[in-house]
């Protein structure tokens, strides 16, 4: 028998039926669908009018269980990564496990911004590999618009909300995750961030009269560090892992902006044809792009692709995964 690796045995999305298009967006702030389309690629995102991120994520895992004919109790860990807790505790992960009726698993919740599943992923196939677990959920959920503020067109017009969820078991056929590179540095939390909340600056009137839970963003200083780290640390993991471009079947690219998936792709080299992207009707959801990207093209992958998971977050966080895909769909 190989070496036991953690493998994505199941994956399964999850988007709210309200949308909001770029025309939409017009009527409320300052733009145009030509400036947004033109900037980041985005033309519609998915907006959840009612409920939380954990109603996203259960409904998603859900769907996931149902697919694979897993009865909830046979989960032994669930994670979730997520910047858009429903409370600051208990842990969304907590609530997603009530929610969908998994009583025996533990859980709890990863922050890492848009790098949240992949951080969650990595953390995931750790329990896998190391023999302690042999079924773990991993999620990446964000509820993006209950802290976006649809008065700031430098943001409102990026973020939207989805969920994503994915299923690891072991694997001794050589597939699941093989590597992953993982960065975070601190010192790049005042371009993007939400300024109140925390205990660094706690709810007052002053800080919601100031508008200061939102997110806030310099958008060229992110934007100039994101292009850079997603595709350095997206070619570093194929150099040490000795992959070409024409040895890579897919990349995952976090969806946050059109021309940084571009450069990502480029300093890879890999055809577009070869790029999975979504980005153009979900906008920014933060943890959930990646594994929405992999529910949409599911029905395209096969086993043993080589697939390159890559984000970017505030924080700033960063990193790529390299895995094979395990099963045919």
């Amino acid at each position: 028998m190989g070496k036991i690796t953690a493998a994505i045995t199941a994956v399964q999305g999850y988007v709210p039926e309200h949308i909001l298009s770029n025309e939409d967006l017009a009527k409320l702030v300052d733009t145009s669908d030509e400036w947004i389309t033109s900037r980041t690629g985005i033309k519609e995102r998915r907006i959840m009018k009612d409920g939380a991120s954990s109603d996203m994520a259960a409904a998603a895992v859900k769907a996931l269980l149902e697919k694979k004919g897993i009865d909830p109790l046979d989960i032994e860990l669930v994670i979730v990564g997520t910047v858009t807790p429903d409370h600051p505790f208990p842990s969304t992960a907590n609530i997603v496990c009530d929610k969908v009726g998994m009583k025996n698993a533990w859980s709890y919740d990863v922050n890492a911004a848009c790098s949240g599943f992949l951080f969650a992923l990595s953390t995931g196939a750790q329990f896998i590999e190391s023999g302690k677990h042999k079924k773990v959920v991993v999620i990446g959920v964000d509820k993006m618009t209950s802290i976006i503020d649809y008065q700031d067109r430098t943001t409102c017009v990026i973020f939207g909300d989805g969920a994503g969820a994915v299923l690891l078991e072991p694997n001794d056929e050589g597939n699941g995750v093989l590597d992953f590179i993982l960065k975070s540095d601190g010192s790049g939390r005042q371009y993007l961030q939400q300024p109140a909340g925390g205990s660094y600056m706690p709810a007052s009137i002053e800080t919601v009269e100031n508008r200061q839970h939102y997110v806030k963003q310099e958008g060229q200083a992110v934007f100039k560090f994101a292009v850079t780290n997603m595709a350095d640390v997206s070619a570093e993991i194929m150099e040490r892992n000795q992959l070409t471009s024409d040895d890579v079947s897919w990349l995952v690219p976090h969806q946050a902006n059109l021309r940084i998936i571009d450069a990502t792709a480029n300093r890879m080299g890999l055809t577009k044809e070869k790029v999975m992207i979504n980005i153009e009707r979900y906008g920014n959801t933060t943890a959930g792009t990646l594994p929405l990207c992999l529910w949409d093209y599911e029905s395209q992958l096969k086993k043993g692709d080589v697939l390159i998971l890559s984000a970017f977050g505030g924080g700033f966080t960063w990193g790529a995964i390299y895995l094979k895909w395990a099963y045919n769909s």
